[in-house]
């Protein structure tokens, strides 16, 4: 814990493993360093020879090669044998300059593996880092919970067990329904006493239309929904599926990037699920599409993909010719993901419609295939807002590295159109030939752990 202002934040330090691993990498920058320092010597000397005949049989006056940081048995240890300079001669022989370039050159490649090495430890190392620091949360939310002592909640039915992740003024359990006999997702929804009776009001009216439109739905990309009970005055609870395996953002963050064609595969399950929202009387607006809010499912189920979350859904109006409406909540959402009208101000309402779902599934895509965000990535949702970093996202560009197709980015760029008048909406957008059945490939994903905790429903 460390105090900021008024404040007291928790912040990670890195141990013992990270302060080695960062010590080897920059003795390995320095190794390259002086060994690309001695070869520009040599080169100057293999020049001196080329102009003369190659007589001296004298040693070449370069310094000693340093002695490799090696690893043995997941140890990392450090020799500690003297380099001495000895002093330059050029009049060296052919066959000492041919010597001292393939020991340099064999010294580099040393160099540079060990360095790879490194570094695909210290990847390993913030995987289980980031890991840890998340489960250390979810424990610590559990052991304040009121529900931490294992209730049996609606007459008995729902055995609560493991948290699997708090929101703003939720808390969701894995539980085990005892007249079904299987695992379930409870989702308690809890009213703050100090709130007053407008803001309770409020609140719940809110989580009634979420569990309205849910319980609407059925899909099979799309968390089912199952049952809702009254826990208390203050208090009532949501069941949904429950669904072994990750969080796409979990994934990201473990895995950093997503290969095109896995990524795609992704992309195409939510297209389905938004165009099968789209296509009810009435239609739905997720809104808060996010990595965080689809589920990537495990074991035989392996990659399939469900949305969930519809705690800022919209129903758009069931008659007439509309397919936009007034947004009534702004402010709202996750800025990263949100299109540049959520963010317009003036005397009437914005206008939205599907188009803000298209917008986020170009963002999601792209930091599956690049790893980051497109548009604020570095910046807080405060920062965000202030610099009005997403009024400002007019042009996309891409990294030269992952390579990608240019069909995928012609399909990012299809979603982010600055005007919503310009950009495809839901339906178009899972019609285009990207998102087109293809022969399936190998993938080359890693399984989904099922031992991580999914973090919102």
């Amino acid at each position: 814990m460390v105090r900021k202002g008024t404040q007291f934040v928790e912040i990670w330090q890195d141990g013992q493993a990270f302060k080695d691993i960062d010590e080897y990498l920059n003795n390995d920058s320095r190794e390259i360093a002086e060994n690309n320092r001695l070869k520009d010597e040599l080169e100057k000397i293999r020049k001196a020879i080329n102009k003369r005949k190659p007589n001296d049989k004298n040693c070449l006056g370069i310094r000693s090669p340093t002695d490799r940081v090696r690893r043995t048995r997941g140890v990392l240890e450090e020799s500690t044998a003297h380099n001495s300079m000895m002093p330059i001669n050029q009049s060296c022989s052919v066959e000492d300059y041919q010597r001292y370039e393939e020991l340099y050159k064999i010294r580099l490649n040393t160099l540079k593996k060990e360095e790879i090495e490194l570094n695909i430890e210290r990847e390993k190392l913030e995987k289980e880092r980031d890991l840890h620091i998340k489960n250390m949360k979810i424990f610590a939310n559990e052991e304040s919970s009121r529900f931490n002592h294992n209730p049996k909640l609606n007459n008995n039915r729902y055995l609560i067990l493991d948290m699997l992740g708090r929101g703003g003024f939720s808390e969701v359990f894995k539980a085990f329904d005892l007249n079904e006999f299987k695992f379930v997702a409870c989702k308690i929804h809890q009213l703050n006493f100090q709130w007053t009776e407008a803001k309770k009001h409020n609140f719940v009216r809110h989580a009634v239309r979420e569990y309205k439109i849910h319980s609407t739905l059925d899909h099979p990309n799309i968390v089912k929904f199952l049952d809702v009970f009254e826990i208390d005055n203050d208090s009532f609870g949501t069941v949904m599926e429950y669904c072994d395996g990750n969080d796409l953002d979990t994934y990201l963050k473990q895995n950093k990037i997503i290969p095109e064609r896995d990524a795609r595969f992704i992309i195409v399950q939510v297209a389905q699920a938004l165009r099968y929202m789209n296509e009810l009387r009435p239609s739905i607006i997720h809104f808060d599409l996010k990595p965080g809010n689809i589920l990537l499912l495990s074991g035989i189920n392996a990659w399939h993909v469900k949305i969930a979350d519809f705690g800022l859904s919209k129903t758009l109006p069931v008659e007439g010719d509309e397919t936009s409406i007034d947004l009534t909540t702004p402010g709202a959402g996750t800025y990263w993901y949100l299109p540049p009208e959520c963010f317009f101000t003036g005397i009437n309402p914005t206008k939205i419609s599907s188009k803000v779902d298209v917008w986020s599934v170009g963002i999601i895509f792209y930091q599956c295939l690049y790893g980051r965000k497109p548009f604020g990535n570095d910046l807080s949702q405060t920062n965000i807002l202030e610099q009005n970093t997403i009024l400002n996202a007019t042009s996309i560009t891409f990294p030269m590295k992952p390579i990608v197709s240019t069909e995928a980015k012609d399909f990012i760029r299809c979603c982010l159109v600055y005007n919503k008048e310009n950009r495809m909406d839901v339906i178009q957008m899972s019609e285009m030939p990207y998102l087109k059945y293809r022969k399936p490939e190998r993938s080359t994903l890693p399984p989904p752990l099922t031992n991580l905790k999914i973090s919102d429903y």
